[in-house]
């Protein structure tokens, strides 16, 4: 491996005072005013002599408290709550301490983190190299592309002329001839559009021009023929007024070392003037003699031209408008550029030479960094600034052959370099560096002549070798809002709980590492298999060596270091497709190409290079084995792409029985005879996963109908398959997930996960509650399998498992799927065909891409709370501050009981969440019936109740579904049959409302509110009452009486 970036053990002494980072300029504000961009290399050795100092020798280090008092009050740049912030960065837990070594390590990971996005914003990415049909039987000599038919242009020596579109689809061809000379004696030497006028110019040996139209429907038609040059001209070139159509300059370039311009006044009237003698007729070629063109004989052009070349031929030439000057240059050591300056009111030239040693191919000038870069027969290519010819501003040195041609990207201030040794490289104008280098794919020819020509507007780059066209086309920019975690496509992902990193592979044979807890790449290794596509990635037992296979056919084991310790040689010097790598106990498997598994025995790794063992169970699978999964003690079985599951005994590697879709065809080949394949081969779907659109994935009439792409094994389930349940799953072809029990060979459950797809890719969490399948399309699906065929049953059944969530986390097709358990949290690890690897949570919200430029940090994540409706606005946007990539779709058909659990943000809150619901009747019975079963796994593991409101916010609402049609009843169709004529009456009369004094009967009365009893039992009370009253009074009334008798 090369390239390795780890963080460093021991940082040096800095000595001088100045910024870490002020080179470059299109930095973002916002990270320009973060601390550690902010302080010098004098505040930096401030901070060395504090962690240095003699009192704190006997210390591992600094604390929170510590570093924010002594830092602020030492360095004095910054706040408190900014040291604050960076310790944070630095350490993983507040808790921590940090020393030197720490501190250092951050500061030189940021800046080569940065260094990586800026390499990736500013470096084009190419695509695959095309080869274009050949049509030319000679060198191309010439390549332009024409504006008003949208076309491209290429001619080659014997004149043949192809146009293609802009797809670079072939459209016609025209055959150009001149009467001048015989067909087999005539070269083209130069063509050149002129796009004010609809026109090109053609060029021959003939030592004439023409100056045709090309027209869509009747071809190329010659209107000017200029005949009499002095010399042949080899090369041209063309300006055009984009303000005024009728100001134009056609320069050229001839073999007698002459450069002359024709510059015309009236190019859109007519580029020649018409003689008076000459037929009326537009069709009839004029003919134009260049003696005419030098006396002034044409009012509608003049002559500007020099020779201060010599006799040397002139490779190339160009007009500068901003410059207003002719540049021109020659393959000799004596004025190897020359520049013609155009004098105002004057028809004179200013000339300045520069001397190249050994003379220039070719030459480009980009006019905004008035900057002059010339191809050097030397084998440099030299920056030249036009008012400086003592000396060059800048030499870009590296090819081992000369330089054929050069090509500055404008807008990326990027410059193209393409020499004799078929290295193609780009460099950075501003540092001067080779930033990509492109080698090895062009085509393998001794002797070649080649013509280089680039398209920026359309990112086409053509290199022609001798008569083969090739094409470079640069990849569109994705935006600022996508961000890329590799530079071409990731392949596979792993996690390492041991170091707690992320471990990542491309089709480019890179593999890079990340931490989880930030989304930080700590390392980076590239060409670990040369060229070829990693395919596939494992880990030991351990956790501490690294397996990677690739499509050269052999298995590498690697250490965290980038140390290569052995090369398994699986493929038998054969260039094969490794799909995946088992590494168990004893032995490495290795499958994807072969109908047999390929063995190595781990006491058989004593030498670097190592060859595999004979796998005693012979071949019992009709096509290529694409997976295979393990269950200890000695359980193994493996898929095809035939759709065939075997079961095998790993201990001692026999073939135990068969899993199929039909029954009746489980037998195994005892003697290990090769069975025949039944049709064509197919080919291995891992090798189709980084080159296959969305839709040639779904395409139902492909191959691989029933190919298996995942296995796994469900270890939580103990015992289940012993009484009837599922114990394997697998997925693949058609977007179909199956559930099997081995031990009765018995299918028991199959559903369509992703409708329409070819194939589909899955992975699983340790304790089997969550199923995640991906497809071709970049979505995800999470499933609810816990109690999901738990139960023999004698059909196997269709019924879906609950679907929690889907979500579309990537634009292409998902490649691999991987779950990760950290903070009692489960996350979701998903790469892509788009080059991005994805973070999300098990409820499927993205936490971030890594590569993206603001870290996250898992400890102080809190799983959202889907029950919290004031939040709920505030949750999407922090997911979309904190994810970068492109989460475009996101569709949720929760489970209303798992969606439902809240997640507080302190124990006070969490307790309040449990009251309430435990202060309701039916919370108390839901407590008591959970705690007698008792869950094996609660989604996020953070709290167990469930808020009053949330429980109605998760009930699943849908849509209506349509009531069928009823038929009426009989006394709605035919009234009269049932009412008669009252109800014709009825509905003849308008219908009036009673009046008030008609609907009042009587007054009130109580004997019609209540019960007789009632009022009985009252009336008797009554009348006791008055009897008591009356006998009373009577007393009273006998008192006085009395007294007056005495």
């Amino acid at each position: 491996m090369s390239n390795e970036h780890p963080m460093p053990r021991q940082a040096t002494a800095i000595t001088r005072d100045q910024p870490l980072d002020r080179t470059e300029e299109s930095e973002a504000a916002r990270s320009l005013e973060q601390l550690e961009n902010r302080l010098t290399i004098h505040d930096f050795m401030k901070m060395q002599e504090l962690f240095m100092f003699p009192e704190l020798y006997g210390n591992t280090g600094l604390t929170r408290e510590e570093f924010v008092d002594k830092m602020s009050a030492v360095v004095r740049r910054g706040t408190k709550d900014e040291y604050g912030e960076l310790f944070d960065k630095i350490s993983l837990t507040r808790d921590d301490l940090i020393d030197w070594d720490k501190l250092t390590s951050f500061v030189l990971l940021e800046l080569y983190e940065r260094d990586e996005r800026t390499k990736l914003s500013v470096t084009p990415r190419w695509k695959d190299l095309r080869l274009l049909p050949l049509i030319h039987k000679d060198a191309v000599q010439n390549m332009t592309f024409l504006k008003s038919l949208s076309s491209y242009l290429t001619v080659s020596r014997s004149g043949l002329i192809g146009i293609w579109g802009e797809s670079l689809k072939l459209q016609r061809t025209l055959q150009i001839t001149t009467e001048a000379a015989k067909p087999k004696d005539l070269w083209v030497t130069s063509l050149i559009a002129l796009p004010n006028v609809n026109k090109v110019a053609v060029a021959f040996t003939s030592k004439e021009i023409y100056f045709a139209e090309l027209n869509s429907k009747q071809g190329l038609s010659c209107q000017y023929k200029l005949q009499g040059l002095q010399g042949t001209v080899i090369c041209m070139d063309y300006w055009c007024n984009p303000h005024d159509g009728n100001e134009a300059i056609l320069t050229l370039g001839d073999v007698c070392g002459q450069v002359q311009a024709i510059t015309f006044n009236t190019a859109l009237i007519s580029l020649f003037e018409r003689p008076s003698s000459s037929p009326e007729d537009e069709n009839v070629t004029m003919i134009i003699k260049w003696q005419e063109l030098v006396s002034g004989s044409h009012k509608c052009c003049y002559i500007l031209r020099h020779k201060l070349h010599g006799n040397e031929w002139v490779r190339q030439v160009a007009y500068s408008s901003s410059l207003d000057v002719f540049m021109s240059v020659t393959t000799s050591s004596t004025n190897s550029l020359v520049l013609a300056w155009r004098e105002k009111l004057s028809r004179r030239l200013t000339k300045t030479t520069f001397h190249i040693a050994q003379g220039v191919n070719a030459f480009d000038f980009h006019s905004r960094l008035n900057l002059i870069a010339t191809a050097g027969i030397n084998r440099c290519v030299c920056l030249w600034n036009p008012y400086v010819t003592s000396k060059h501003a800048g030499v870009l040195e590296g090819h081992s052959e000369s330089v054929i041609a050069v090509r500055f990207i404008t807008e990326r201030k990027l410059l193209i370099s393409f020499a004799k040794d078929k290295v193609l490289r780009i460099w950075d104008i501003q540092h001067q560096l080779c930033i990509q280098r492109i080698a090895g794919s062009f085509p393998k020819r001794l002797d070649f002549q080649s013509m280089l020509y680039f398209d920026e507007s359309h990112g086409h780059l053509f290199i022609s070798f001798h008569n083969q066209l090739t094409l470079l086309e640069m990849e569109q920019d994705p935006g600022k809002n996508r961000v890329s975690s590799h530079r071409k496509a990731v392949t596979c992902i792993l996690y390492s709980s041991v170091f707690k990193q992320v471990i990542s592979s491309d089709a480019g044979s890179t593999v890079i590492f990340w931490l989880l807890d930030t989304g930080q790449k700590i390392k980076e290794f590239t060409g670990c298999h040369g060229n070829a596509e990693i395919s596939t990635m494992a880990l030991d037992g351990s956790e501490t060596r690294l397996f990677t296979g690739s499509t050269d056919g052999t298995v590498k084991i690697w250490d965290f270091n980038g140390h290569c310790h052995h090369k398994l040689n699986a493929g038998r010097n054969r260039t094969v497709e490794i799909s995946q790598i088992l590494v168990l106990t004893r032995t490495v498997l290795v499958l994807g190409w072969d109908r047999m598994i390929t063995v190595f025995r781990l006491d058989s790794l004593t030498q670097f290079s190592v060859q595999p063992s004979e796998w005693k169970g012979g071949v019992q699978h009709r096509d290529d084995i694409l997976c295979a999964a393990f269950l200890p003690p000695q359980t193994l079985v493996t898929g095809s792409s035939g759709g065939e599951i075997v079961v095998w005994n790993n201990s001692t590697e026999c073939a135990r029985t068969k899993l199929q879709l039909k029954p009746g065809s489980s037998q195994i080949s005892n003697s290990g005879a090769p069975i025949q394949r039944k049709g064509t081969s197919t080919s291995s779907l891992s090798s189709r996963r980084c080159t296959l659109s969305v839709a040639d994935h779904t395409n139902p009439d492909t191959e691989n109908g029933n190919a298996v792409t995942r296995l796994f094994f469900l270890e939580a389930r103990k015992n289940v398959s012993v009484t009837g349940g599922a114990n394997l799953v697998s997925c693949g072809a058609a977007g179909y997930v199956r559930f099997w029990n081995t031990h009765r060979s018995k299918l028991l459950a199959e559903f369509e996960a992703h409708s329409g797809m070819e194939f589909i890719i899955m992975t699983m969490d340790q304790r089997n509650q969550y199923l995640i399948t991906g497809d071709p399309a970049g979505w995800v699906k999470i499933w609810n399998v816990e109690e999901y065929c738990l139960m023999l049953s004698d059909d196997a059944t269709t019924q879906l498992p609950p679907l929690i969530r889907m979500f579309q986390p990537h634009d292409n097709g998902i490649t691999d799927l991987e779950t990760c358990l950290q903070n009692n949290g489960l996350f979701i690890l998903s790469s892509s065909t788009d080059c991005s690897v994805v973070l999300s949570d098990i409820s499927g919200v993205p936490f971030g891409v890594f590569g993206q430029e603001e870290h996250w940090r898992i400890g102080n994540y809190i799983p959202p709370s889907f029950g919290k409706s004031e939040n709920k606005h505030q949750m999407e946007e922090n997911n979309v501050k904190t994810s970068s990539g492109p989460f475009v779709k996101e569709v949720t058909l929760s489970n209303p009981v798992e969606r439902a659990i809240p997640v507080a943000e302190d124990k006070e809150d969490l307790a309040d969440v449990v009251n309430i619901w435990d202060n309701t009747i039916l919370g108390k019975k839901y407590k008591e019936k959970t705690n007698k079963k008792g869950r094996k796994y609660v989604l996020f593991d953070k709290a167990t109740g469930i808020k009053p409101t949330v429980v109605f916010r998760s009930l699943n609402i849908e849509a209506l579904t349509e009531t069928p049609e009823m038929s009426k009843l009989n006394f709605l169709l035919a009234p009269d049959k049932y009412f008669g004529e009252k109800s014709a009456e009825r509905s003849s009369e308008d219908i009036k409302p009673p009046t008030l004094s008609a609907t009042l009967k009587g007054a009130f009365n109580e004997k019609n509110l209540f019960p007789k009893e009632i009022l009985d039992r009252e009336k008797k009370s009554r009348q006791l009452l008055e009897e008591i009253g009356n006998k009373d009074l009577i007393k009273i009334e006998s008192k006085p009486g009395k007294l007056k008798g005495k």
